[in-house]
């Protein structure tokens, strides 16, 4: 009687495999559609900022990298599978090991194409996908040309290392996993199949199974070897035994060496593999012993002989031995980071005294910035806010313009809309997406003058008539708090696309009917008027399909049931400028720091955009996130990815259209490779030549921030340019901390200035920064990056090693520190009212420093904004000449009167400014007569304001805080005029008249109340 063999398995109903067959099919129904939809609204998307050449260029490279990667690696892989079934034995010995696996070959032979099949796509799948991640790869690597710069070890042309090396890695490490999966797999399948054996009599591997798997295994090898001649170019990219990167004394002349017999013993053990193997002996001994022999030369060759060298040669005269490979390491570096244009010129800082030419100068002084970009974002809010949704963001940006025939730099800010502020009531899906579409106005101030008590004083984006806006906002005073005119006049002044939008926050605009108007557009009086918008930019939503489409993406029902969407209907969608370029350029890394500006009538967000690399020979490797990093990241401006680099230029200059969306892509770095490349892989028309770039937007180009950080990080080391004091690390800087916070342990920010430097032949728009001494914090240094020409210019002025002029936190402790003005800030900081220190500029001039705070006072009012009530100035070494003033002019003048008593014999400086009369109504001994007259008037009047300016804090009213302080400043100058009346006509036996008594020390004059704006000249 025959028995039919039984399978191992239950074989499953017909109803479950019909169940699983359903929801394999809606699960690859449901992953399809997501991933139609999402293309076919990202084709619509590049459609609408005409830029479908990137979507389709990006779109088949991915594909054809997924279909060649994963098609590749499947077939190496599942024909290496079946050729392992098909040399399968026909006989197998009996024993426990065999009838075991029976009943796996029982499981596998009736469907064995379909199990590799299943294999192979599943390798296939996954090796697909990391295949399409390499799309930006293989386009530089199908589009990169030469650097014309060799590398210094081998002579070989920078751009193979950009261009080539990085994708011809990735298809090493490709084949050495298709290998190694074949190893696996058919050393598996043999084993199943009984071509290899752990029991039983004779050998443990059939001639086919041997033949199969040492083949396999002298492939791997031979990718070894291959691996070692890649190596040895990529170790011009590593840190290797030397200070820096590249390669240094001993990788030069012990493991390149090294690295290259490997090669050549890879080869020979690959070829023993397969004779000892297959064609002589027929055994795995001597390959075996190959391999051991080729493990054994890695270690003693490649890591052995490199590490004696290196301890034993290079370590007792490392200085020497290094030497020349430092210098390579420098070069690389200030060639890959654009630090070898740097020009640095000496400074002597060797004045300590205050010059009078500061009362004279037109270049410096009168450009003294006082606005804090970031403090004064909070009176920008408060001042031009007007409706709760609208917001100016956390930092404001600086830029210049032109005004009445005049250049100077601007606080600058878009009135945009944020959806997070809306109240529940109007955060539902109409007004969120359908009203408030847009915000209104670029807002301005001239960074050198407030009023008002300390407010900026807005020169544009008024929301209608300023006269009318000052009356709506309470400031009835006969100051002028405002520009009476659109100084700064924007043409369209809407703002659909900005920095406070998201990914959610999309807009449905447009109308069938001209008359409806469902937008807001901006209050006016207690409403508001209406606008339909009619710009070019948005996706076009008024068919049912479309409709359908935006349904399904944005997962909303009310793109077909709601009325607002109309036949004219469009839909703005990826609304943050950075985003866009982002999409519309995505080999670009990004400035986190995107500005607007006015060019041409029209607002434009201007966002710099960088090509790097990390495989350039020799130079030093940064992390742009740590290195970008500073007190004002994540707080206005983007933090950017942990990107690795060692070569990066601002070669391009984005726009977006604050209205409509439009995206421009500007060439500004005409030399750059890499963009080079990337503009061939895009058909070569993806960016604007820079000679066509339109000369108003040239003018609003700025230094960028994120570089510059780059750069001047790096030029903390690498303004070495000496081998051996670099390796000895004697002359190396240091970035500062925050001035006002250095336990923070956040670094302080550069700055924008229009000023200028010694050197320099006239006013520049420049971004700056100091630098002290590493481990001290007197100042090295002062490193500006601006244009000139609409080139770049790196410029360093280094002060002598031993200078006695102070860096920005030693500076701000000195002023703070004063005794007098310590008594002063204390009276303006209370419970009711704190002191807040805006950007510490460093300004050099007369061959000395000149350093200027800003001091803000933030009473505890419900959102009451900081006011600019003073200014920090300090002249020479920090410490000797300091004065706490109301205005820049009047600080000048008191610096400039300290420096005049400092060169008169026996006369030291009354550091501090005037001090306050002292407490008690007579001087310390006691003697004095009591005050008579117009001095005692005088006094009474500086006792009534003191008292005000404390009821004030109290309050916590900055309005009549910033009223107070004026009257302060105003009885102070009195009482000093009548003092000086009566010294100069004493009363006869009086003695000399004594000062008032206020019963506490009264502060100095406001830095802004009424008129006294601190504009310098007055």
């Amino acid at each position: 009687m025959v028995m039919k063999s039984s399978s191992p398995l239950p074989r499953m109903s017909r109803r479950g495999r019909v169940t699983i067959g359903v929801l394999v099919g809606v699960f690859v129904l449901f992953t399809l559609l997501g991933w139609g939809v999402q293309a076919w609204t990202d084709w619509l998307w590049f459609d609408e900022v005409r830029y479908t050449r990137v979507f389709t260029e990006v779109l088949t490279t991915r594909l054809l990298l997924f279909f060649v990667v994963g098609l590749g690696m499947a077939l190496i892989v599942g024909g290496n599978l079946w050729l392992a079934q098909r040399l399968r034995p026909r006989m197998r010995p009996h024993s426990p090991e065999q009838a075991t696996l029976e009943r796996y070959r029982m499981l596998l032979s009736p469907r064995l194409g379909l199990w590799i099949a299943l294999v192979a796509a599943v390798v296939g799948l996954f090796a697909g996908l990391s295949g399409q991640s390499r799309w930006n790869q293989w386009l530089l690597f199908r589009n990169g040309g030469d650097f014309g710069v060799d590398d210094p070890e081998f002579g070989i042309d920078v751009g193979f290392y950009v261009f080539q090396l990085p994708f011809l890695r990735y298809l090493l490490g490709v084949g050495f996993t298709a290998v190694v999966l074949s190893v696996i797999g058919a050393l598996a399948v043999h084993y199943i199949f009984g071509g290899v054996r752990l029991q039983g009599v004779g050998d443990r591997m059939t001639n086919a199974a041997r033949a199969h798997l040492s083949t396999l295994v002298a492939v791997f090898v031979l990718l070894k070897a291959l691996a070692y001649v890649l190596d040895r170019r990529a170790m011009l990219l590593e840190y290797g035994n030397g200070p820096v990167y590249g390669a240094g004394y001993a990788d030069v002349n012990a493991l390149l060496p090294a690295k290259e017999i490997l090669a050549y013993i890879s080869i020979v053990v690959a070829i023993a593999i397969i004779v000892f193997s297959n064609a002589w002996m027929r055994n795995l001994v001597w390959p075996g012993i190959s391999l051991a022999l080729l493990g054994v030369s890695a270690v003693a060759i490649g890591g052995i002989y490199p590490w004696a060298v290196q301890t034993f040669e290079v370590k007792p005269s490392a200085k020497e031995k290094e030497a020349p490979y430092i210098e390579r390491s420098i070069t690389a570096t200030r060639a890959a980071f654009g630090l070898e244009a740097a020009t640095t010129t000496p400074y002597a800082a060797n004045n300590l005294r205050p010059p009078a030419s500061l009362a004279t100068d037109t270049s410096v002084v009168p450009n003294i910035r006082l606005l804090d970009p970031q403090l004064v974002s909070e009176t920008y809010t408060q001042r031009q806010q007007v409706r709760q949704f609208y917001d100016f963001g956390e930092k404001l940006d600086v830029d210049r313009y032109g005004v009445n025939g005049r250049v100077q730099d601007y606080v600058v800010g878009l009135r945009e809309v944020n959806y997070r502020q809306l109240t529940p009531q109007q955060n539902t899906w109409i007004n969120r997406h359908t009203v408030y579409t847009h915000g209104y106005g670029l807002v301005a101030a001239p960074g050198n003058r407030v009023v008002c008590g300390g407010q900026p004083f807005f020169v544009s984006g008024f929301l209608g008539d300023p006269q009318e806006q000052q009356k709506e906002q309470g400031q009835q005073t006969t100051e002028q708090c405002a520009s009476q005119t659109e100084q700064i006049a924007a043409q369209q002044p809407r703002i659909y696309y900005g920095e406070r939008m998201d990914a959610s926050d999309y807009a449905i605009v447009g109308q069938s009917d001209p008359e409806r108007k469902a937008e807001f557009d901006r209050p006016v009086g207690e409403g508001g008027e209406s606008y339909t918008y009619t710009g070019e930019g948005g996706v076009e939503i008024g068919s049912f399909p479309r409709r359908l489409l935006y349904a399904i993406k944005e997962q909303e029902s009310n793109f077909l049931l709601s009325d607002a969407v109309n036949d004219n209907s469009k839909l703005l969608y990826v609304r943050n400028p950075r985003d866009r370029v982002e999409k519309v350029a995505p080999f670009l890394t990004l400035d986190g720091d995107p500005y607007p500006a006015v060019v041409d009538g029209r607002i434009q967000w201007i966002i710099d955009g960088y090509t790097t690399a990390a495989t350039y020979p020799y130079a030093e490797r940064v992390n742009l996130q740590e290195q970008t990093a500073d007190e004002l990241t994540g707080r206005g401006t983007f933090q950017l990815a942990r990107e690795n680099v060692n070569y990066i230029r601002n070669s391009v200059k984005a726009t977006v259209d604050a209205y409509d969306g439009t995206v421009r892509l500007y060439e500004f770095d005409e030399t750059d490779p890499v963009l080079k490349a990337w503009n061939k892989a895009f058909g070569g028309d993806l960016v604007v030549p820079k000679a066509e770039t339109p000369a108003e937007l040239a003018e609003h180009f700025r230094y960028p921030a994120d570089l510059f950080k780059v750069q001047r990080n790096l030029l903390t080391r690498f303004h070495v340019t000496d081998p051996g004091a670099f390796y000895s690390e004697t002359d190396f800087w240091q970035v500062p901390n925050v001035p006002d916070a250095p336990d923070t342990d956040q670094k302080q920010p550069p700055y924008y200035l229009l000023t200028q430097f010694p050197g320099q032949e006239s006013p520049r728009f420049q971004l700056t920064s100091a630098v002290t001494p590493n481990g001290r914090e007197n100042l090295a240094a002062l490193i500006s990056g601006s244009y000139v020409d609409g080139q770049p210019r790196l410029e360093v002025l280094d002060l002598p090693d031993q200078t006695r002029i102070s860096g920005p936190v030693q500076v701000h402790q000195s002023m703070t520190n004063n005794a007098n003005i310590r008594q002063q800030l204390n009276l303006l900081q209370s419970q009711q009212a704190q002191v807040q220190y805006g950007n510490l500029l460093s300004l050099p001039f007369g061959d000395g420093m000149l350093y200027i705070e800003p001091v803000y006072v933030k009473t505890a009012a419900q959102n009451a904004p900081p006011l600019l009530q003073r200014v920090l100035m300090s002249y020479g070494d920090g410490g000797s000449y300091v004065v706490l003033a109301n205005s820049v002019s009047d600080g000048i003048k008191q610096l400039i009167e300290q420096g005049k008593q400092a060169a008169s014999p026996g006369t030291p400086p009354p550091a501090g400014g005037t001090p306050p009369p002292p407490a008690g109504g007579t001087p310390p001994g006691g003697s004095a007569p009591p005050l008579t007259g117009e001095l005692a008037e005088a006094a009474n009047r500086v006792q009534t304001a003191i008292a005000e300016v404390r009821a004030a804090q109290t309050s916590g009213d900055f309005e009549r805080y910033g009223r107070a302080l004026k009257a302060l400043d105003e009885a102070l100058t009195a009482f000093q005029q009548a003092q000086q009346a009566a010294t100069a006509a004493p009363t006869p036996g009086a003695g000399a008249p004594a000062s008032p008594s206020p019963g506490a020390s009264p502060p100095a004059s406001p830095a802004a109340g009424g008129s006294a704006a601190p504009t310098p000249g007055g």
